[in-house]
């Protein structure tokens, strides 16, 4: 048996990371300041749209990412979501731009290159996670649909997508892992999920899109209810970004398979 038998450090039951999609401004004016005051690690995934001002676009992809470097320098994970978004068609009422016109090269350039410009502007930071546009992993449809899964894990050791339920560390697949949308949720209600993943010693990751701010919302008064709980149950809730705690789990599933 391994020194450990879970992946969670000191006394800890399980693990949360927290999980905020879009780069919207809500999160850098409220998400970000909240996480600072509890001394929690967040995991914000961005767009970096655009080309680059002497193409004449305004604001650039650098325009757009440079606040966030200041988030990163403060602890938090800057993921990748693709530079475009693109989303099934499923979402649109028409056919046109999505997943189900696009070849595994098209999603491929799209993550290479939402990852090349984040490393551009924020090069400090070594390595990061990876989050499937609108939970979607396929391009194509019917006989040509393809999962590019494989592709996000030549790039990025972990990824998110939607399960609505949390992880077990020892069998999770790592480059799919679920999350729950909280939008709408209350404070309790999100507690609630965490408490249930953390009794079966789970990985609950919480996805956010605004903080009191677009329809995917939840109010600035549950986001900080839920600041408070984790910063006061860090003594058993192990709370870090996804690509932290994706490396924790696969280096104790290392340990594992060496006893």
């Amino acid at each position: 048996m391994p020194d450990r038998p879970s992946p969670w450090p000191d006394s800890c039951q399980g693990g949360v990371s927290l999980t905020f999609d879009d780069g919207m401004q809500s999160q850098l004016d409220t998400a970000v300041p909240l996480l600072n005051e509890h001394h929690l690690s967040g995991t914000f995934y961005l767009n970096p749209r655009g080309g680059d001002v002497s193409e004449g676009e305004t604001p650039s992809w650098r325009d757009l990412l440079t606040p966030w470097r200041e988030v990163s320098v403060a602890g938090h994970e800057i993921g990748n979501h693709t530079v475009t978004h693109p989303c099934s068609w499923a979402f649109k009422k028409e056919r046109g731009a999505g997943l189900e016109a696009m070849t595994l090269p098209d999603i491929e350039f799209e993550i290479r290159e939402g990852q090349r410009r984040i490393a551009a502007i924020i090069p400090e930071q070594a390595r990061n996670s990876f989050c499937y546009p609108c939970y979607h992993s396929h391009v194509g449809e019917g006989p040509s649909r393809q999962s590019y899964v494989p592709i996000v894990s030549r790039y990025h050791s972990a990824a998110r997508a939607k399960g609505d339920y949390a992880n077990f560390p020892g069998t999770a697949d790592l480059h799919h892992l679920s999350s729950c949308p909280v939008e709408r949720y209350s404070c309790q209600q999100m507690i609630g999920f965490i408490e249930q993943a953390i009794t079966g010693g789970q990985w609950a990751i919480l996805t956010f899109h605004g903080i009191h701010q677009g329809h995917l919302s939840v109010s600035d008064v549950d986001f900080r209810g839920i600041c408070v709980y984790l910063a006061d149950n860090r003594n058993r809730i192990h709370v870090d970004t996804v690509v932290s705690v994706a490396e924790l789990i696969a280096e104790w599933r290392t340990t594992c398979n060496d006893r």
